[in-house]
């Protein structure tokens, strides 16, 4: 080790996370590479005059962050002054959200659209306090009669209308959804302003998009933000024209040539990897052959910062929803549904299957998002089926949320080298929910992220922002230990892993599913210099405690892109 180094981190606990788990005292960086990682005095050799050093005293150091599954630029175009906040904590009712929305007709032009992601039935007081009462387009008439609102719910699977929003898009007691969708009817078979899965489009695509130019300035704010969490890398799960209905166009081609442009001016501070979604929810094999077509990325952007690795593809919908496809029926009825093309299950399921087949055979790594242990098999079914008439060498396709993943399919998933992307953080947030809409054994059961790490599975854990926020830690400390955010209740403690577990399904996993683990996801010389340094001894941190711990320093490519203040001492 005779290299002189332009940054020394010392004095702390660095968790390298290669395959033993090593855990050194200091790390030295030169350039935008890892050069060493050992012991204090090791790397004190290293210092030359130039080198800036950083006394760690204590704090914990870990690969840059990988968020797996994140829409950033979506995170970023829901969030102000793109649209309004109706998430809780924000708002704590119906009342709330009203208020919010007539805040904002009071600044928007008449005939302007109002919009906002984040309202939750489970945390709006007039819900908790009467379990029939649910949010209606009135509430929202009397606070903007003259401009049409759309309101996301926190899962990106529901919105909330208003009567003008209804009208304009023609929607009346006599429109039938699309396939896959439901438009929420009350006793008199009026609709209550409550549209589901792609019943959600009537509406979504009448919003005006952002134009890039905004795309451009909500992702660099995100990345900033995401420098603030200790996240180097995340993935964006689906950008094309399948996305031009979703989350007010966020996801759609616009969004695309927005990074494609910020990587061009060397202004993309992360590694991004996109899967792209050539085919809406609802579409078919022949969307995703359309879709496809133009979508690659130009080859003059450098693939370790924007690369278009894969195709999304969307099964089925949300088990809160009652849209997720199960093999036993919800307590109240029926089985859920796939969200693809096709006059009934048998017809869809070969669909979904051609879909994933038209992918994988032009090469591309398949992300399915699929909630229910029905559609999820046959995801991981269709996996294996186009593999068995198409063999490629390493497709790491994988499930995408896989709530309800069945052991069976675990161990398929395992047995040919696929994955599984889990949120935590969402069990976090409705497990008390899901008791109600599921049953406790099967709630319980939700995100199975220790039997799917036991048969050999990498698992990977995205925040899924703007469903719940890039907080690592929150996702982290939802796995060791499984308690609700409303009341703290344990839900499904035998699904707990261990904190090496956790930290591997925020770094070195979502590099193997990014075909990065040769250069990033560790701290081993060699691999970018992108590190995130916690505030604090991480791992003797109660599980409790584990949100609360800043973060103090983040480096990319061997720069400082983020400190705290006072903290990079």
């Amino acid at each position: 080790m005779s290299e002189t180094a332009d940054l020394i981190l010392t004095g702390g606990s660095v968790l390298t996370m290669d395959d033993a788990f090593t855990v050194t005292q200091a790390v030295a960086v030169t350039a935008d590479r890892v050069v060493a990682v050992g012991t204090d005095a090791e790397i004190a050799a290293l210092a030359g005059p130039g080198t800036r050093v950083i006394d760690l005293a204590g704090r914990t150091v870990l690969p840059g962050i990988n968020d797996s599954h994140l829409h950033a630029a979506a995170w970023a175009l829901t969030r102000p002054p793109f649209a309004l906040d109706v998430g809780h904590p924000t708002v704590r009712s119906i009342h709330d959200v009203t208020q919010a929305v007539r805040e904002a007709a009071a600044r928007t032009p008449r005939g302007e659209w109002i919009t906002g992601l984040g309202w939750d039935v489970g945390y709006l007081a007039e819900c908790l306090a009467d379990q029939t009462r649910r949010p209606h387009r009135g509430d929202l008439d009397a606070a903007a009669p003259e401009h049409p609102v759309c309101l996301t719910d926190f899962s990106g699977h529901m919105v909330w209308v208003n009567s003008a929003a209804l009208e304009r898009a023609g929607i009346d007691r006599d429109t039938e959804p699309p396939s896959g969708g439901v438009i929420e009817t009350d006793g008199a078979g009026e609709p209550t302003g409550i549209l589901k899965e792609t019943a959600q489009t009537l509406v979504q695509r009448l919003v005006p998009p952002a134009t890039v130019a905004q795309r451009k300035v909500a992702i660099r704010s995100a990345v900033a933000a995401l420098h603030a969490e200790g996240i180097t890398s995340f993935t964006e799960p689906g950008l094309g024209p399948g996305g031009a209905e979703i989350l007010g166009g966020g996801l759609d081609t616009g969004t695309l040539h927005a990074y494609v442009e910020l990587a061009r001016a060397g202004q993309l501070a992360s590694r991004v990897r996109v899967l792209l979604l050539p085919a809406p929810m609802g579409g078919s094999a022949a969307d995703v052959t359309a879709g496809l077509r133009g979508l690659a990325l130009p080859r003059d952007v450098d693939e370790r910062r924007l690369a278009a690795i894969g195709v999304k593809v969307f099964a089925d919908g949300v088990p809160p929803n009652e849209t997720a496809w199960m093999h036993e029926p919800y307590p109240g009825g029926g089985h859920g549904a796939l969200c693809v093309h096709g006059a009934d299950a048998g017809l869809q399921q070969a669909e979904l299957a051609e879909m994933i087949r038209v992918a994988h055979t032009a090469g591309y790594q398949l992300g399915v998002h699929v909630t229910g242990d029905r559609a999820i098999d046959a995801v991981v079914d269709a996996f294996v089926a186009a593999q068995r008439a198409h063999p490629r060498p390493d497709a790491r396709h994988y499930v995408i949320h896989g709530d309800f993943a069945s052991p069976g399919s675990l161990a398929k998933l395992a047995a040919h080298g696929y994955g599984i992307n889990m949120n935590p953080a969402i069990k976090w947030t409705i497990a008390d929910l899901m008791d109600e809409v599921v049953g406790r054994e099967r709630s319980d059961y939700q995100w199975p992220v220790r039997s799917a790490a036991e048969v050999g599975i990498a698992v990977c854990v995205g925040s899924d922002a703007p469903i719940t926020m890039p907080n690592w830690r929150q996702g982290v400390a939802a796995m060791l230990l499984r308690e609700s955010k409303a009341t703290g209740r344990v839900s499904g403690p035998d699904q707990r892993v261990s904190l090496e577990t956790a930290l591997r399904a925020y770094t070195v996993n979502p590099a193997r599913q990014d075909f990065a683990e040769e250069w990033k996801g560790t701290v081993e010389p060699g691999k970018v210099a992108d590190l995130c340094v916690v505030g604090g001894d991480l791992r003797a941190t109660d599980p409790h405690d584990i949100v609360d711990l800043p973060i103090d320093l983040t480096v990319f490519d061997g720069d400082i892109v983020f400190a705290r203040e006072s903290a990079d001492r």
